[in-house]
């Protein structure tokens, strides 16, 4: 089953692609989904997709490792350094490269374990705390100069 939360609408109509190829049973388009009930979707997931084609910083691969899911996601801009190990890198253009993905962590079963637990630790690496204290540094060595 296939679960797709977001707008969508601007790229393609899923609703009409998933009644014309007779997805209704596998795949369901959720549209938006609040913020505050992401983590139910993250926490019931088998692992998150997000072949994103630009990411400032990829905040939703790394909510979906903090929930110890395997990610499938885009090897370019910040995702790569987010992922590091814990995930499977992709071409987003690529429907193939994607494919392949799922597919690997659908049927590989103790990869995607290995992922999870490298998923969860990657995520304790990042904080927001972390990230005030060294934005602060970097503002202070700035000042220095």
């Amino acid at each position: 089953k296939l679960a797709i939360a977001g707008p969508g609408r601007s790229y393609f109509d899923l609703e009409d692609n998933i009644k014309r190829f007779d997805l209704a049973g596998n795949v369901k388009y959720l549209g938006y989904v609040e913020q505050k009930d992401m983590p139910l979707l993250y926490n019931a997931c088998e692992f998150f997709i997000y072949p994103s084609l630009y990411e400032g910083f990829g905040l939703p691969v790394l909510e979906a490792m903090s929930c110890g899911k395997a990610v499938v996601t885009s090897n370019v801009s910040s995702l790569p350094e987010i992922t590091s190990d814990a995930g499977v890198l992709v071409d987003p253009y690529s429907t193939e490269d994607i494919a392949s993905a799922i597919e690997r962590l659908s049927n590989d079963i103790s990869f995607r374990h290995l992922l999870e637990n490298r998923a969860l630790a990657r995520s304790k690496g990042f904080s927001w705390e972390k990230m005030a204290k060294e934005t602060l540094a970097a503002y202070e060595e700035v000042c220095k100069n």
